[in-house]
């Protein structure tokens, strides 16, 4: 959704400075024009030559002598954005934000864009904690500002705080959500349930399976990529949390199903990529199993099954792993279970297999519509996915 967006990003004097060069390199990565505008200050820190080499655009580093195609009029800049973000932005590019004043072509541009603008602050604990600075960051939310909360860590004072620089994923999933508060789910709730649970045996071990969440994860960014407020609800994984959406962590079966209950009382979708346990031990060990016996016997049951159990007035996709009798096992359970489409994918092909980055997929609908999709990103099978789901839900919005 980023490709031939152009993005203004404002980079300001602080040691987080260095970071706005991946910014912009991964910016520039997935398609977008980035008009990069640094304060003088900023080129202290970091060389304009370092973003033009990035970007392959010119930078804008002077009001007087700007050096892109925008130089006769500033205004120019402001109009093309798309959205306008800073990062890092200083307690003092904020403070001149809050006040209005507009002495350099940073703030020339934020104040005359009618562009989202998206702040990313970075400094010293002390100072974004001081009263001053909350109170400028308060006006420029009302004012319409998206604020990136910084992170907490080592600061450049070898003190360790809450005022690093988010990270760049959480900038740009920021960056795209705020892009897609016009798309096609603006203003619809959609739950997302993701990786694989784990049911206990005692307190270090568990039945598991080998789903990475990446799916899972991959239809939760492409929904808040389209405007969507999204839920989700993962079992433990070893990808980073997904930026501007709730992430609800669980661990087995039963926390799932516990958290979905919840999360679908104002839900228009329920999208279970989850792979959850079939079976859980009957009983858990209150300590460890030690390993004496030269065989251990595990008498296990049957976990809920969410989507067949959970129930509202929503739309229910499942997702059927299959290793044999692909679309016939599919089917079954698409009805069994009452679900208005099933996401069904062969296993045993390593192209689909769990962890991989890419998936093969047949979509299976109510009405019994089957689409066999080619090989494609987790990405784009995502949004496959949410094509029909948008589909359905305006055709139920139209009975």
């Amino acid at each position: 959704m980023l490709a031939n967006k152009t993005i203004v990003l404002g980079i300001t004097g602080g040691i987080a400075a260095y970071k706005a060069a991946d910014i912009a390199s991964k910016l520039t990565q997935a398609g977008a024009k980035v008009e990069v505008v640094m304060t003088e200050s900023a080129t202290k820190f970091i060389t304009p030559l370092t973003l033009r080499s990035l970007t392959g655009r010119p930078v804008v580093t002077s009001m007087w002598e700007p050096a892109t195609e925008f130089s006769l009029e500033h205004i120019a800049l402001a109009e093309a954005a798309d959205v306008v973000v800073i990062a890092p932005a200083t307690a003092n590019i904020i403070a001149k934000l809050a006040a209005g004043i507009a002495d350099d072509m940073l703030c020339c541009t934020v104040l005359a864009t009618k562009a989202p603008i998206i702040v990313a602050p970075a400094m010293h604990a002390d100072m974004f904690q001081n009263s001053i600075t909350q109170e400028n960051l308060a006006k420029l939310k009302a004012r319409g500002f998206t604020i990136i909360d910084p992170g907490y860590g080592y600061l450049a004072s070898g003190k360790v705080g809450l005022g690093r620089l988010a990270e760049t994923e959480a900038i740009i999933g920021i960056v795209k959500q705020v892009l897609g508060r016009s798309g096609d789910l603006a203003g619809k709730h959609i739950v997302v349930t993701a990786g694989g649970t784990r049911e206990p045996i005692d307190p270090v071990r568990h039945i598991g399976n080998r789903s990475s969440g990446k799916m899972g994860y991959a239809v939760a960014e492409a929904a808040r990529d389209r405007g969507a407020t999204v839920t989700l609800i993962t079992a433990p994984t070893a990808l980073p949390e997904p930026a501007s959406m709730e992430v609800i962590p669980i661990e087995t079966a039963l926390q799932m199903k516990e958290a979905v209950a919840k999360a679908v009382a104002q839900a228009d979708a329920l999208i279970m990529a989850a792979a959850v346990a079939d079976y859980q031990p009957k009983s858990v060990a209150k300590a460890k199993i030690k390993k004496e016996a030269p065989t251990l016997t595990l008498e296990l049951v049957r976990t809920p099954d969410i989507l067949s159990e959970v129930k509202g007035n929503f739309l229910k996709v499942g997702f059927a792993a299959e290793s044999e009798d692909i679309i016939e096992n599919a089917r079954r359970k698409l009805d069994k279970k009452q679900l208005d489409l099933m996401v069904a994918n062969d296993i045993t092909d390593p192209s689909s297999a769990f962890g991989s980055d890419t998936n093969k997929v047949t979509l299976i609908d109510r009405d019994g519509k089957v689409d066999s999709l080619p090989l494609l990103s987790k990405r784009e099978v995502a949004d496959r996915i949410l094509d029909s789901v948008v589909g359905m839900l305006t055709k139920k919005a139209g009975r």
